[in-house]
Order: C-alpha cells, then sequence, then structure tokens
C-alpha cells in the first residue's frame, strides 16, 4: 500500500536544516544510465575537447604571441576553455588514475603557469595581445572570470594529485587581485562584468585555510551595483559614454542594484546563475540570514515565473538570458547548456543552506533534462542552446568557437558524485537516486551505501547500509516533488513516512546488511503552464519521474503542430531497450489534422479532417540523435 505524499504531513521543520557536501570521489557508479555517459566523458569527451581546442588554436594563437594573422582570432575569454578542462580531467583523475591523462595535464599546466608575470597576473589574452589594456574592460572582458576558471581548476588539480604548480600560481594570482581591488585608497572599486570568481575564490578558501581568499569574494559580491557605477566610470575612462553600453542595461550583468536589493532574476541567464551560486555560498559562510534570504527570493521568483519546464532557462538569445515574466517561448528559446550547468551548481549550494526538496527537485530537473540534453550520448556532440521546440534546424555539433558548454559539460558530469548526498554531524540526506556506491565520513564512523536501482526508468530505489560496527544516524530520502505517492520498508516491513521539508527521515540504529526500500510511484503525468504562459496555451506536456517528454518527427508521420493528444486519452510506457540506448517510451492515440483535402485552398469555412494516429514521447534529452527533423515539448490538447 503506498502512503499520499501531502504537504500537510510534513512536520514543522527548524530552519534551516544546514549540511555539508560529501566529495565526488566517494561515489562510483555503477547503473546503466550514468555509468555509461560518465565513461564516455573520460574516454571521449576529454579527449576530443583538448583536441578541438588544440586545432581551434588555444594554445597556438597566445603562444606564438597572437598578432591578428594567426590562425583564427582568439576570444579574449578562450583561457577559460582551457581551464575547464584541466578541472574536468582532475576530477576524472581523481576517480580513474590515467598516466597519459596526467601527463597531458601538466603540460597544460605548464604552458599557463609560464604565461605567469611577475607581480602574480596571469591571463593569456592581456599578456599576448593588449598588454597595455590590463583591467581597462571589467564590464565585457571576463578577465576576472577567466581567473575564476582558473582557480577553480588548481583547486581540482591539487584536490585529486596534490601537485601545487597550479596552485600556486593561483593564490599568487588572487593575492595580486587583491591588491588591486577594494575599497582602500588607491585600489580600484571594480568587480567581474561576468561572475565567476566569487565561487571560486570561496573554493579556494577551503583548499588554504585562507580567510583572505572569502574576503575577496566578500567584496565583489558586496560591492557589486554599488553607486557611483563602477563601470560607468570605466567606461569614461576609456574613452566611452556609459549611455552607449551595448547591452543598454546593467541588469544584463546584474550590477543594476546592490545585491541584497534585487528583487528579480535578471540579465544573462548563466551570469545570474554564477553569482548567485556564489551568494549561496557567502550566505552560509558567513551565517548571513540577508543573503540566505536575497537566495530565497530571487529563487522563488525565477521557478515560479522564469524557469521552463526542462529546467532551461534564459528565453532570449538577445541578451542570453530573461526577459520579462512568463515568457518562455519554446522555438525562439535561448536555454543556454551552460546556464542550466549555473542551476544545478545554484540548487546544490541551496541545499547546503537549508535542506530543503524543492531545491534537489530543480537540481534533478534541470540535470535530467536541461543540462543532459546538450550532449549526445557518446559525450562528443552538444547543444548549445536547448529549445523546447525545433523545426529540424537544430543539429548537435563537435564544437563552437564560443565553446564554454562542452568543457562545462565534463567538468560537471565528472563530479556528479558530489551531488547524490549531504551530510551533517548526525545525517545523511539522499538527493539523487542512482545505482551506486558511496562510503560517507559521518562524525567517526564510515557508512557505505549502495543504492540498488533502475531510476530515472523505475521508481523502486532499495539502499543498503555496510558498517563496520552499529551506527545511530538520521537517513534522509527526498520524496521528488513530482511523486505523488511514496512507500518505504526495512526488512520487508512498511514504515510511516515521517516527512521534514520534503524528506523522509528514519532515525535508527543501522547494522551492517539493513536495507532500506523506497517506492516513488513513477506514473505518466500531464503537466500544465501557468495561464499567463502564452506560448504554452491550450497545450500539455508529458513527465515520467525526473524526465520530461517529447515529440520527434521520426516517429510520427504527421507534422507535430497538427497532433492533438486528447486530454483523457489513455498513455502507456513501455522500455525499449534497442531505442536511443534503452528509454521508456510513452504511447497514446493522438487526433491528427488531415490536409489532403485542402489543395489550391488557404481558407474555409469547414473543420479540417482528423484521423486517428499514435502518438510517441521520447526523453526530451535523447532529441536530435536519429533522423533530423522536428521536435516539440508542448503538444497541443484536444479537450
Amino acid at each position: 500500500m503506498t502512503s499520499p505524499v501531502s504537504s500537510q504531513a510534513q512536520e514543522n521543520a527548524p530552519a534551516p536544516w544546514r549540511s555539508s557536501a560529501v566529495a565526488h570521489t566517494a561515489t562510483t557508479f555503477q547503473d546503466g544510465f550514468w555509468g555509461p555517459r560518465l565513461q564516455a566523458m573520460r574516454e571521449g569527451a576529454l579527449p576530443a575537447i583538448y583536441e578541438q581546442m588544440r586545432a581551434d588554436g588555444h594554445f597556438d594563437n597566445f603562444h606564438k604571441q597572437w598578432d591578428g594573422g594567426v590562425q583564427r582570432t582568439p576570444y579574449v575569454f578562450w583561457e577559460s576553455d582551457i581551464s575547464k578542462w584541466i578541472e574536468a580531467a582532475s576530477y576524472s583523475l581523481a576517480t580513474h588514475p590515467d598516466a597519459a591523462l596526467a601527463s597531458l595535464v601538466d603540460e597544460v599546466i605548464a604552458f599557463l603557469v609560464a604565461q605567469q608575470q611577475p607581480d602574480g597576473y596571469l591571463n593569456l589574452w592581456y599578456t599576448r595581445a593588449e598588454p597595455e589594456m590590463r583591467w581597462s574592460n571589467l564590464r565585457d572582458n571576463h578577465e576576472l572570470y577567466c581567473a575564476g576558471h582558473l582557480i577553480e581548476a588548481a583547486v581540482a588539480h591539487f584536490q585529486a594529485t596534490g601537485k601545487r604548480e597550479l596552485l600556486d600560481a593561483a593564490c599568487r594570482y588572487a593575492d595580486y587581485i587583491a591588491t588591486v581591488f577594494g575599497v582602500e585608497e588607491g585600489q580600484r572599486r571594480g568587480y567581474p562584468g561576468h561572475e565567476e570568481i566569487e565561487l571560486a575564490l570561496v573554493k579556494l578558501y577551503h583548499a588554504t585555510g585562507q580567510a583572505r581568499y572569502l574576503r575577496l569574494c566578500q567584496y565583489f559580491i558586496e560591492e557589486r551595483g554599488r553607486r557611483p557605477h563602477y563601470f560607468d566610470s570605466e567606461a569614461v575612462a576609456r574613452g566611452e559614454a556609459p549611455a552607449d553600453f551595448w547591452a543598454t542595461t546593467y541588469e544584463y550583468n546584474q550590477s543594476h542594484l546592490p545585491v541584497r536589493e534585487q528583487q528579480e532574476v535578471v540579465g544573462h541567464a548563466v551570469r545570474a546563475m554564477y553569482l548567485l551560486s556564489a551568494v549561496a555560498d557567502l550566505a552560509r559562510e558567513l551565517d548571513d540570514p540577508s543573503l540566505q534570504q536575497t537566495c530565497e527570493r530571487l529563487w522563488l521568483h525565477l521557478t515560479s515565473k522564469r524557469l521552463y519546464i526542462t529546467g532551461a532557462l534564459g528565453s532570449s538569445a538577445d541578451n542570453e538570458g530573461f526577459t520579462n515574466d512568463y515568457e518562455l517561448p519554446n522555438l525562439a528559446a535561448y536555454a543556454e547548456t551552460c546556464a542550466a550547468i549555473g542551476l544545478v551548481m545554484w540548487s546544490y549550494r541551496m541545499l547546503l543552506l537549508d535542506t530543503q526538496s524543492r531545491y534537489a527537485d530543480v537540481l534533478e530537473q534541470a540535470l535530467y533534462n536541461g543540462v543532459l540534453s546538450g550532449v549526445a550520448s557518446d559525450g562528443t556532440s552538444y547543444f548549445y542552446v536547448n529549445p523546447l521546440e525545433s523545426q529540424g534546424a537544430y543539429h548537435r555539433q563537435p564544437w563552437y568557437k564560443c565553446a564554454c558548454c562542452p568543457p562545462n559539460l565534463a567538468r560537471l558530469f565528472l563530479s556528479l558524485g558530489q551531488y547524490l548526498y549531504t551530510v551533517n554531524e548526525r545525517e545523511i540526506m539522499v538527493h539523487l537516486y542512482a545505482q551506486s556506491t558511496s562510503t560517507i565520513e559521518l562524525g567517526t564512523h564510515k557508512v557505505t551505501l549502495h543504492q540498488h536501482t533502475n531510476y530515472p526508468w523505475d521508481g523502486t530505489v532499495e539502499i543498503e547500509i555496510e558498517v563496520t560496527e552499529p551506527v545511530e544516524f538520521g537517513l534522509n530520502t527526498r520524496i521528488p516533488g513530482w511523486c505523488k505517492e511514496a512507500q518505504m520498508s526495512i526488512a520487508g516491513e512498511e514504515i510511516p513516512l515521517k516527512l521534514r521539508n520534503g524528506y523522509a527521515c528514519v532515525r535508527r540504529v543501522w547494522n551492517s546488511g539493513d536495507r532500506l526500500v523506497v517506492y516513488l510511484a513513477m506514473p505518466v503525468e500531464r503537466v500544465y503552464a501557468h495561464p499567463a504562459v502564452r506560448a504554452t496555451t491550450g497545450s500539455v506536456a508529458l513527465r515520467r519521474g525526473p524526465l520530461v517528454y517529447c515529440l520527434e518527427a521520426t516517429d510520427h508521420t504527421t507534422p507535430l503542430h497538427q497532433l492533438r493528444l486528447p486530454r483523457q486519452a489513455p498513455l502507456e510506457e513501455h522500455f525499449a531497450e534497442e531505442t536511443l540506448g534503452g528509454v521508456t517510451l510513452i504511447k497514446g492515440l493522438a487526433s491528427a489534422l488531415e490536409s489532403g483535402d485542402w489543395s489550391n485552398t488557404l481558407y474555409r469555412t469547414t473543420p479540417p479532417i482528423a484521423s486517428e494516429q499514435v502518438l510517441t514521447a521520447i526523453p526530451y534529452y535523447a532529441w536530435g540523435q536519429r533522423a533530423a527533423g522536428e521536435m516539440r515539448v508542448w503538444i497541443n490538447e484536444e479537450l
């Protein structure tokens, strides 16, 4: 007998319910879903990304002291791709040692470190191309963004290998940056146009124990948006009129107001997610209720008014970001892969601030849909943008000149293990489900959790406990927001659901061999958007468990916009092992509008004839991997 999941069943939970990170190295994936994808990232994506960077001139252009005529003109932020690749490779080395990869990483690090200047400055573009223009355009030119990715790479490499070459270089650079920016006399009151260094400095603080890096992060966050506006004075110093800013508004880079005063998630979506990830980090480090409330306010705005059903965000290509509330076009959706990755990062940090299932729900929503759609199953071809409807124009590419997404995907997936669990002194929180083994330090004890599951295709999760001696602790498993009925049992005996913030809490003395079974009902669901979303009026989306579904032309003989799914039509599911690497398909009978009797007629007073056709829906993440053609998430509904 399953138990209905209801908000009324929730106990009053003290807030916040804090927890700490579990390293990605604690988890090994053994499932047929994530296991092959992570292997593809290690064995396919990492070498392919390196070769694409090499062929594109990421190394040679700068190494040859670029003069405008060598190979392709670099972007000022190409260096960040190199850093993200080092970070991803380091995550891989930490779990799967590889001498050849380690040697290549060392070679790339040596290339970067060789560019460091005596004062600690380390930026390829401004060192080789425009040395006289250092710090002249923080608004547009990504110096501090590149510094942030360098720092993240340095921390990941040090933690994976114990080698300090890049970490020491990053510390020297961060120390130099701290002399340039700040509120003291002679310092610049600047901050990044593209946020990233803020969250990187928190990682550097944890890796080194040096509080000055946390203080620098705090400065960048607190200074942002203050008046007089730094980007105005910077533009004047360059001989430009501030009013001529190409983006027209400082909402673009979230510097229109001080962070604590911001009421809406605005501007460039990736920038917003990186900033808010850092704000959540800082709120936790400083135990600052005001910053936490800022995060919660902006979180509610994003998830209730500006987030796609796929967990994608950023509706417009014009600003690569947000427009107005409920403005969520499907065909024109920008929905950059990196923005969904940023949402995963922010969601995770919100979980560390306060264990609430809504944060893990959105993390899972973005991960399984808006992020996973960004890479093909072989790990070597990518979507930069992820629309919710296509007329056949979108195809995954092996590379982009602006190549932020491929290495970003690699670093997320190769550190995926960190997202399954968090801990505090007496409890383990289970956020994501996957066939895996994780060894977690809980106080003075080591607890190994074996998840046995076929998730996301099946909602049954068995968690086997392995300990060296009996240990009392709380095991708190997320009941996803999409799950309307759930059941738990131990040793075959059903136990009542005791919910706290959306987590089923079981506290007891655990022995080796104990098995907690969580059953999450996973029927096909029809999902509707808020009536204010014009693009989805009269439409329905299909979801099963964490997966959003879509239609592809290859499964239908009628153009997708001519299909109508009756509201009461039964929907069936079955696992198709030979389709797209093995997926659960959803099928039902739809009506298909006929056009054969409309020859030379554009309008008439009688409605089109409709015939019956089988509708087949596939997981959204898998679209674009068969024959090219149309795709749509939102299906016209017939009442």
